[in-house]
């Protein structure tokens, strides 16, 4: 198993070493076939090629670099200064490439000490170099190319695969047994340890066993394409010995997984027990806080738990009935009160409408008798509303103003309205026929008899998330005491109008908005009444359903 594992390990570290030296390969053969080639250097330069393929790549690469046969620089990347006195045709890289131009030749890892770096840092690199042909002026000739990867990959790579933790360990190293990665490389480099690595060059790939510095071991190797290096796992024997104390530890651990696993049934088995009353007691949490539906209640375990169940779940089932026929009545309730109230607008106010347009009519006024006409005809419209029971504020109002309309020409213009509406409030929804029990009220309590001084304004506007609706009179005013009981005493006996107070209003504004909202009333004696109708920002669409 140990062995298999190494080969694995082996095997993935080798494709993965494989495709980063393919990646390196294919950018020098990008700088070489689609550039160099293609340019005449005495006329073009390739330095923003050159500069464009280096910061696509270069979290892999040092250094480009283009050099003629006499060992000129022709182009860089990044833009660098060639150090002085630095002769790069006796260099290894430069040789190899000129020597055998149809190779690619991969450096041992050194530091990089072609160019000055100005933040006067040295990079360990492995390089690249090819033959390659350029054309200077229409004159072809030799020239190198190399490529310094950066060496801090491949450690990384060969660093991660020694992270097994143990005496077991990978390294890496040239056709010439020359390394190129060890974990105690500083250890090796020093003369305090050593490896074989003239033997593990001449094994064919596969699993091989030797002595070495009196330790029998296991050596697996595996060639690097493209390059000849060889990539190396060694397992000394002491790793077995090692497995078989891990075996000792895993039996160990088998017997705590055992008691473990006791512990965990036994446990489990409660849970089965206790499981059906806990659930049981959070469907009954649940459903007194709302959160659950009476359908949900959790039924199961024992026979006598599960009749417990289903007996709740009946229960709750009857009391949300119970529930829900309350809510219809009171639904019910409330429609048939909004219908007595349209039923209740006042027939002295309609027979003497009615008469008034005789009159008109009697008397040839026949423009006054048409308006008298489509005022109340558009006023019963809005009325009866198709039934409904929430309209938008812009027909309310205008509801108000049709009323207001006919009351005027039935009191020939002794007193004044005004209407002051704020657009942003008029899409918005409220309560039918709630404004003009309250005009009413100004009209028959407050201006009616002031001869042509009484004054009732309307005004509506939004504040905040709240519409207020305001009417106003001049008129005679409430006393101090009365003003309370307007919106509390439903026993009090209306001497004119409707028949509907102003506690009925109120009530129903409550009733479809909640107890923060309704009706509130200012009034002093000889100085008139302000009712206020307090409402939501609540869309009409939203209202209706």
């Amino acid at each position: 198993m140990t062995i298999r594992s190494a080969e694995q390990l082996l095997s993935q570290a080798t494709v993965d070493l494989e495709d980063y030296l393919v990646s390196m390969r294919r950018i020098s053969d990008a700088m070489y076939y689609d550039v160099i080639k293609s340019r005449d250097l005495g006329k073009e330069s390739v330095g923003n090629e050159m500069a464009l393929l280096y910061e696509a790549h270069k979290d892999n690469l040092v250094s480009f670099a283009l050099y003629n046969r006499a060992g000129n620089l022709i182009s860089a990347a990044p833009v660098a200064t060639q150090k002085e006195n630095v002769d790069v045709t006796q260099q290894e890289w430069f040789l190899n490439a000129v020597a055998q131009e149809e190779n690619l030749h991969f450096s041992l890892p050194h530091v990089q000490n072609l160019f000055d770096d100005s933040s006067f840092r040295y990079y360990w690199v492995i390089s690249l170099s090819r033959a390659v042909d350029i054309t200077d002026s229409g004159v072809p000739m030799l020239g190198v190319l190399l490529v310094d990867m950066n060496y801090s990959a491949m450690e990384s790579m060969m660093a991660r695969l020694n992270e097994i933790g143990s005496s077991q360990y990978f390294y890496l190293c040239d056709r010439n047994g020359e390394l190129i990665y060890h974990p105690r490389l500083p250890q090796i480099t020093s003369g305090n340890a050593s490896e074989n690595t003239s033997m593990a060059v001449t094994y064919e790939d596969g699993v091989h066993t030797e002595r070495y510095d009196g330790v029998k071991r296991t050596v697996i190797v595996s060639t690097i394409s493209y390059t000849g290096w060889k990539l190396v796992s060694v397992i000394p024997n002491s790793v077995y010995s090692i497995g078989m104390s891990n075996m000792r530890y895993f039996i160990i651990m088998v017997f705590l997984a055992m008691l473990l696993a006791i512990f965990v049934i036994n446990r489990s088995i409660s849970y089965r027990i206790s499981r059906p009353l806990m659930e049981l007691d959070d469907s009954i949490r649940r459903m007194e806080a709302g959160e659950l539906d009476p359908e949900k209640v959790s039924i199961g375990g024992p026979e006598e738990v599960a009749h417990i169940g289903a007996t709740l779940r009946d229960s709750f089932r009857r009391i949300n009935a119970l529930m829900d026929d309350i809510v219809i009545e009171q639904e019910e309730k409330r429609i048939s009160e909004l219908d007595a109230l349209q039923s209740q607008i006042n027939p002295h106010f309609l027979y003497n409408t009615l008469d008034s347009i005789v009159w008109m009519i009697e008397g040839g006024r026949n423009k006054d008798a048409v308006f008298m006409v489509t005022q109340l005809a558009s006023l019963f419209r809005i009325s009866l509303s198709k039934g409904k029971t929430i309209i938008s504020i812009e027909d309310e109002l205008r509801h108000a103003q049709y009323y207001m309309n006919i009351q005027k020409v039935r009191y020939k213009d002794s007193f004044e309205v005004s209407f002051d509406i704020d657009e942003e409030v008029k899409p918005f929804a409220i309560v039918k026929l709630v404004v003009q029990p309250i005009l009413e009220n100004a009209v028959y309590y407050g201006v009616e008899g002031m001869d042509g001084e009484g004054k009732i304004s309307v005004r509506a506007y939004r504040k905040e998330d709240d519409i207020y609706i305001e009417i106003s009179d001049n008129g005679i005013g409430i006393p101090e005491e009365e003003v309370p009981l307007l919106l509390t005493d439903n026993t009090r006996v209306r001497r004119r109008g409707s028949g509907v107070g102003l506690i009925n209003v109120h009530k129903r504004l409550q009733l479809r908005f909640g107890e923060a909202y309704g009706l509130h009333i200012e009034s002093m004696p000889d100085e008139g009444t302000t009712v206020t109708i307090h409402i939501p920002v609540v869309r009409l669409v939203e209202a209706e359903q």
